[in-house]
């Protein structure tokens, strides 16, 4: 596995949502803000996403429900998984970005999950929501 297999640049992904070809479908993006120590990811969202992201809670949908034998967070239940997946939008065939603000660890659980789930056009934002804002793009607010 290669370097572009798993990490997608700000300028990779500003020209694969702007192609306007017929035969190449957009990827879908997942906003993962999580940090530990931290419940305001979904409004860190609302405040300032890319363009169509879609806001992906880990600790209800990247996680299984908590428990001593199993941890903070363990692996969700595959139907589960797929389920939520659904409703981000992502099909069989469609490409993903996923991307957070902390150094891409809770962008990696989402990629990590979708490969194990079989989803294998999936990619992180290298360098998350702030090298988007950085390389000067533009951002939506609320959802």
């Amino acid at each position: 596995m290669s370097r572009t297999d798993v990490l997608v640049t700000v300028d990779e992904l500003a020209l694969a949502l702007g192609a306007h070809d017929p035969g190449r479908v957009p990827p879908v993006l997942l906003d993962v803000r999580w940090e530990l120590g931290r419940d305001d990811g979904h409004e860190r969202y609302l405040e300032g996403h890319l363009p169509g992201a879609v806001y992906v809670p880990l600790e209800t949908e990247l996680a299984g429900p908590p428990s001593p034998a199993q941890g903070r967070h363990p692996l969700p239940a595959p139907g589960d998984l797929q389920d939520a997946a659904r409703r981000w939008g992502v099909t069989g065939t469609s490409p993903v970005v996923v991307y957070d603000s902390v150094g891409g660890t809770s962008a990696a659980r989402a990629w990590w999950l979708l490969r194990w789930a079989g989803h294998a056009d999936v990619r992180i934002l290298d360098g998350g929501v702030a090298a988007w804002q950085d390389a000067g793009l533009s951002t939506e607010t609320g959802r």
